[in-house]
Formats: C-alpha cells, sequence, structure tokens
C-alpha cells in the first residue's frame, strides 16, 4: 500500500503586483533583483523573477523570504493580503520554522504540527511567547491557534457560573495577566446578569421602564475584547 501523503499548506500568500511595483520602485532589473537574492542564499535566473511578476510562478517559502530582502521590503506588503495562518504570519516576520519554534520554547515537531493544523497545545508561556515572536494581537493570536470557539465557550461559562472557575482557562487562551483577565470577565459577568434579570418581576410588581435597545447587540467575545483593550496589556489586543 502507498503511504498516504500527509496534507500540505496552501502556498504563501504573494501579489505578482506588488513584487513588480517595489522593483519598479527602486528601478532594479530582474538580474538585479536574482543577483540581491543570491546574496541571501537563493540562486536563480532572472527568468524566475519575471514569471513570479507575471503570475505565471509562485516563490517558495524560501524564495519569498529572499525576494522581499532583496526589495527591501516587509515581507507582509509582498503578501497582498494580510496573513491568516501561523506559517505565514511567520513568514511575514522573515523566521523559518527551526527559528521560531527556538524562540518561542516548543520542539520543532510540535509547531510544525500547529502550522499545519491550525491547532495550538502550547501553555500560556508558550502561547505568550508565540503572539510575541509572531507579532500577533491577541485576537490575532486566538483566531490563527484555532481558539476562537474555545473561548467563545469559556466567556459564556463566566456569565452563566462562576468566572473565577474558568480564569486559569481563559488565561491558557488569553496569555495576559490574570488580574486584567479577573476584571473583565468580572464587568461582563455582571453587565450580562443585569440584562438576563432586566425586567424580571412576580405577579403585581409594577412593570420596569422599557429598556433602550441597542443598535447591534455585540456578542461575548466583541465584548471582551472590548474591555480587554481598555487595559494596560503587553501584547495589544
Amino acid at each position: 500500500m502507498r503511504r498516504r501523503q500527509p496534507p500540505a499548506l496552501p502556498p504563501v500568500p504573494f501579489s505578482p503586483a506588488a513584487a513588480r511595483a517595489h522593483r519598479a520602485g527602486l528601478g532594479l532589473t530582474p538580474e538585479q533583483v536574482a543577483e540581491g537574492m543570491a546574496a541571501h542564499g537563493v540562486r536563480l535566473l532572472p527568468h524566475h523573477v519575471l514569471a513570479w511578476e507575471s503570475g505565471e510562478l509562485r516563490p517558495t517559502e524560501e524564495e519569498f523570504i529572499a525576494l522581499a530582502r532583496a526589495l527591501w521590503c516587509p515581507a507582509a506588503q509582498l503578501m497582498g493580503v494580510r496573513p491568516a495562518r501561523l506559517r505565514d504570519h511567520r513568514v511575514a516576520r522573515e523566521l523559518g520554522q527551526e527559528a521560531a519554534a527556538r524562540r518561542i520554547g516548543v520542539g520543532l515537531a510540535t509547531y510544525q504540527q500547529a502550522e499545519l493544523t491550525g491547532k495550538w497545545d502550547g501553555d500560556e508561556d508558550q502561547t505568550h511567547a508565540l503572539a510575541q515572536v509572531l507579532g500577533l494581537r491577541l485576537s490575532e493570536l486566538v483566531e490563527v491557534t484555532g481558539r476562537r470557539e474555545a473561548l467563545d465557550q469559556r466567556l459564556r461559562q463566566c456569565v452563566d457560573g462562576r468566572w473565577q472557575a474558568q480564569l486559569r482557562a481563559v488565561a491558557r487562551i488569553v496569555p495576559v495577566h490574570q488580574d486584567d483577565l479577573a476584571a473583565v470577565l468580572t464587568v461582563l459577568q455582571q453587565e450580562n446578569q443585569v440584562s438576563s434579570h432586566w425586567g424580571a418581576g412576580g405577579w403585581g410588581s409594577p412593570a420596569p421602564a422599557a429598556r433602550p435597545e441597542p443598535a447591534r447587540e455585540q456578542s461575548l467575545a466583541e465584548r471582551f475584547w472590548e474591555l480587554l483593550g481598555r487595559a494596560q496589556t503587553d501584547i495589544p489586543v
């Protein structure tokens, strides 16, 4: 039986138009770009540069990083879109997998599996390091590590029960000081308890004044990020 090949990630996002514009802005020929890439360890023909700019070919990860360096521009500017995966954020920082894993403090195989699956199982310290190494905002971190649904569930449990019981689990997903999280979860629970009890009363009790309708009801996650954004976290929200 043939061994099943592991699933592969899609190519690194790449904008041929951005590559052409950066080269033209610097006044470089394809030959000069190829020479610049060779200085960063990637040797190829000028034809490859033209093929990337026409969309005929797409650069590999290594070629992409070397091209960004040869064009003196941040790698993210050659993507044409915002990075959406762990791999994309890493490449935008011009890091190889081995260097990223070492800086985060996890094994190479563990990090590679996270990129492949989009699922992250690191502890609070490793998650904090991941955000710092890849330059992720907290909301981006939760998204690219596949933890958005888990956060939604924890927040629901916080407002339905005791937020104290969920504090450590939320901190594992959102690596900020637990005092900041405690303050946010307290407000979140109080607001939702008031909301759920609005208008409650027994027979014969006076009817409360009508509650003003908000323009659009926020989800728990949206309100969570709004409240956390007011704290002085070392990683931006």
